[in-house]
């Protein structure tokens, strides 16, 4: 009982965040300490299931705790090398791989420790997986939750549509991926301009600046490619400073109070990008929701642990601080062992 008033509390705690909010990572580990502890309650229940409840739930358990971060981790390698083929060797195609090596190198030390009887590696291992087991928690936390911000209704009131740029194809031509961006906010322009009068038809800021391997800033490029479409020149506006996603947020923002002061506008971005933008718009002050563009599958993983890494460090101060608490216990664990 107690658990399910606890994950009670975390529900509600929950609810009153996305009521005040939708854009705050609090909200993503309410909701993710609400469902852990109503799993918790459901499995302490288990005991007064009728027979072979229990038993079977734990076999399904077990089955899945041995051979669940196999899976996870041969799919994660499979997902890198099919990154490396299509998108290059970057580091930042490489996340999904290296995630899937890592979960292998984790599980040779657990079996390393319990083979060799070595106290000291227990301690590493147990030490890791504490580590392990916080940060794995809030990455279930941020997917879970850019899951369902993703896929809530789109502002029907709002003046701007802020279309976020990306890097150019041979440094003057916009990729599919920016393109899936620029057609998701024509479909999302296209929404906001059939309930508003004419003289107040929203106005679409492409935002993006020059890179060094550029040869125009990525907002005219991203104009230039609307336009070619059909689109109105005549409602777009270029940001052409930012080199950041905060900056594109500060930027626009500007044009915004500049011309509509304390107007709220739609972002758009790529579906996996989404919930990290939330939060930087909302630390930029930029009264605004994000929405998604559809992006390729493969893309998916390796772009989510980049984005879970940017949020895990924007809150680096109480991440890395309870990361070090962890290890001090280990450490703490060691010294007490020694002793």
């Amino acid at each position: 009982m107690f658990a399910y008033v606890v994950a009670a509390v975390f529900l509600l705690l929950f609810g009153a965040g996305v009521l005040r909010d939708r854009r705050r990572f609090s909200n993503a580990v309410y909701l993710g300490l609400a469902v852990t502890f109503l799993g918790l309650g459901l499995l302490a229940g288990l005991e007064d299931a009728p027979p072979g409840v229990g038993v079977t739930v734990a076999v399904v358990l077990l089955l899945v705790l041995a051979l669940g971060p196999v899976a996870l981790a041969g799919l994660l390698c499979a997902n890198g090398v099919k990154m490396v083929r299509k998108e290059g060797r970057s580091p930042a195609n490489l996340l999904s791989l290296l995630a899937g090596l890592g979960i292998f190198g984790v599980m040779g030390l657990m079996a390393a420790a319990v083979l060799s009887h070595s106290a000291t590696l227990g301690i590493v291992v147990g030490t890791l997986l504490m580590v392990l087991g916080y940060v794995s928690f809030l990455f279930l936390c941020f997917v879970g939750y850019a899951f369902l911000y993703g896929r809530m209704r789109i502002r029907r009131d709002a003046d701007y549509v802020v279309v976020l740029g990306s890097g150019l194809l041979g440094g003057r031509r916009v990729p599919p991926l920016l393109a899936s961006r620029l057609d998701r906010g024509r479909e999302v322009y296209a929404t906001l301009a059939e309930r508003r009068e004419v003289d107040r038809t929203p106005i679409l800021i492409t935002s993006g600046g020059q890179g060094p391997d550029e040869q125009l800033p990525e907002s005219h490029a991203m104009a230039d490619y609307l336009v070619e479409r059909g689109f109105p020149a005549d409602r777009i506006v270029r940001e052409d400073r930012s080199r950041t996603t905060e900056e594109n947020m500060l930027f626009s923002h500007a044009l915004m109070e500049a011309e509509r002061p304390g107007s709220e506008c739609v972002i758009v971005t790529n579906n996996f990008h989404a919930f990290r933008a939330a939060l930087l718009a909302r630390k930029a002050g930029v009264n605004g929701q994000v929405v998604g563009s559809p992006t390729a599958a493969y893309f998916w993983p390796s772009a989510t642990i980049r984005e879970f890494a940017a949020v895990f460090l924007q809150y680096r101060a109480v991440n890395l601080g309870i990361c070090g608490a962890l290890a001090l216990m280990g450490g703490l664990a060691y010294v007490a062992a020694l002793g």
